[in-house]
C-alpha cells in the first residue's frame, strides 16, 4: 500500500517592518519625534526649529517623509526625508547647501534628489533596519526616475574628531569622488587632538552609501550644533554597486528581506 502525500502549504510569515511614506500630519509628526529623541536626546544637539519633543524646519512641508515601522508596535523605528530638486525650488534650496557650496550639482547631467534627516531609534540599528530603510528609497529612485542621489552622513565627535578624521582618511584612500564632483564645506573640521590606535567603526549610514557605491565629495563640514562630521555624498545610481543594487532594487531581494515593502504617497 501506497501512503498518501498530502502536500502542505504553510503561511507565510508576517512582515517584521514595513516601510512607507507619511500620509498624515500625523504620521509626519511621529517622524519629527523620533528625529528630535535620537538628535536632541541622544547626541545633544542644539535644534534651532526643535519644540515640546519635535524636530522640525522649514524643509519638511517640502519633503516626502518616507518612515519604517515595526509591525509588532506600530512605532516608527526610522525615517528619512526626501527633497527633489522641485521641492527644492519652491522651498529656497537644498538642506545642504547651509553646509556646502553645492555648485557642481547643477552640472550634473540628469534629475537629482536629496535625502537627509536620516536616523534610526538605538534599539533598532540592526542591518535590516537599515536594509529595509534604503529599499524604500531605491524603490522611489528607480519608480521616479532619478539620476542622482546626494545626502549628508555624519561622524560624532564625541571623541574630539579622532575617529572622524580617521574614516575620513579611508574615504580619501577609497572612496572619494572626481575633483570635477567636490563640494565646498563652509565650515571645515578642526584638527583632532588625538589619534586613534587600532581599526576605526565607521557610522551605519556612511557604511550604507560606501557599500552602494556613493562617493564622498571633499572634505567633511563641522557640524558644531549636532557635534559631528558631515560628509557629503553622491551616488550616480548608474555606477551602483552590482552586489547592493541586486540587494536593494531587486523584487525578490526587497521580499527576502523585509517580506513586503509598501510604498504609498
Amino acid at each position: 500500500m501506497t501512503a498518501m502525500i498530502i502536500p502542505v502549504t504553510l503561511p507565510s510569515p508576517a512582515p517584521r517592518f514595513t516601510v512607507r511614506f507619511a500620509t498624515t500630519d500625523a504620521e509626519v509628526l511621529a517622524t519629527q519625534k523620533l528625529r528630535y529623541r535620537i538628535f536632541a536626546g541622544e547626541m545633544g544637539a542644539a535644534i534651532d526649529g526643535g519644540h515640546d519633543g519635535v524636530d522640525t524646519d522649514q524643509y519638511d512641508a517640502h519633503c516626502q517623509h518616507l518612515m519604517v515601522i515595526d509591525n509588532s508596535t506600530g512605532e516608527v523605528i526610522a525615517c528619512t526625508r526626501i527633497l527633489t530638486e522641485d521641492a527644492a525650488e519652491a522651498t529656497g534650496g537644498f538642506y545642504s547647501a547651509s553646509e556646502f557650496d553645492l555648485e557642481m550639482i547643477h552640472s550634473l547631467p540628469g534629475r537629482v534628489m536629496e535625502i537627509g534627516r536620516t536616523c534610526v531609534a538605538a534599539e533598532h540599528r540592526s542591518g535590516a533596519v537599515i536594509a529595509t530603510l534604503w529599499q524604500g528609497i531605491a524603490e522611489y529612485i528607480t519608480r521616479e526616475g532619478y539620476d542622482y542621489m546626494f545626502g549628508c552622513a555624519s561622524i560624532g565627535l564625541e571623541d574630539g574628531g579622532a575617529a572622524a578624521h580617521q574614516i575620513l582618511d579611508i574615504l580619501r584612500a577609497k572612496s572619494m569622488s572626481a575633483p570635477s564632483q567636490r563640494v565646498r564645506p563652509y565650515y571645515g573640521l578642526p584638527v583632532a587632538d588625538k589619534k586613534l590606535e587600532g581599526p576605526v567603526r565607521m557610522p551605519p549610514l556612511l557604511k550604507a552609501y560606501v557599500s552602494l557605491g556613493a562617493k564622498a565629495c571633499g572634505e567633511a563640514y563641522w557640524d558644531r550644533d549636532f557635534n559631528c562630521a558631515d560628509v557629503f555624498m553622491l551616488l550616480n545610481v548608474t555606477d551602483l554597486n552590482p552586489r547592493y543594487a541586486r540587494h536593494f532594487l531587486g523584487r525578490s531581494a526587497t521580499v527576502a528581506v523585509s517580506q513586503e515593502v509598501t510604498l504609498a504617497q
